[in-house]
């Protein structure tokens, strides 16, 4: 049997994260390939349900990245999301979804190697963490 490969669908703001992970791949850095990345505007319009509709069609993590403290390009975007993933990780244990299958990170533009090394490793901890089974009636709404 073949072992497990999760999927990850990756938010990262454009102005840093983004810009990190552009960085990683032209200096043909590696990270493992089950991400797919999304390139918001600033971390902070990542609205919690993006979060949950991403779990709901078949994602086993989901990632968001932004600019570190103090360096958002919309002065304190970052701030609002950091406080929204902390109400989001509790809401998620509701749904029956382990809150460690959501991650927030710092990665600046310039950080092309810490890129890699989150990826791969948030990557091998939704591995050990396996297939995220969502109850029948009891996962996220729809929002469709």
């Amino acid at each position: 049997m073949a072992e497990f490969e999760p999927k990850i669908v990756c938010f990262a703001c454009n102005w840093c994260t983004s810009a990190g992970a552009d960085l990683a791949g032209t200096s043909r850095m590696e990270y493992q390939p089950n991400s797919v990345i999304i390139r918001v505007m600033c971390s902070s319009r990542v609205d919690p349900q993006h979060v949950l509709w991403a779990f709901k069609k078949g994602a086993d993590g989901v990632f968001i990245g932004g600019c570190h403290p103090g360096d958002c390009h919309y002065q304190d975007g970052n701030y609002k999301t950091l406080r929204r993933i902390k109400l989001l990780k509790k809401l998620l244990g509701d749904f029956g979804i382990d809150p460690d299958r959501l991650r927030l990170e710092w990665v600046s533009a310039a950080e092309g190697k810490k890129f890699v090394n989150v990826m791969n490793e948030f990557t091998d901890h939704i591995r050990k963490l396996g297939k995220l089974e969502l109850p029948e009636n009891g996962g996220p709404p729809s929002g469709e």
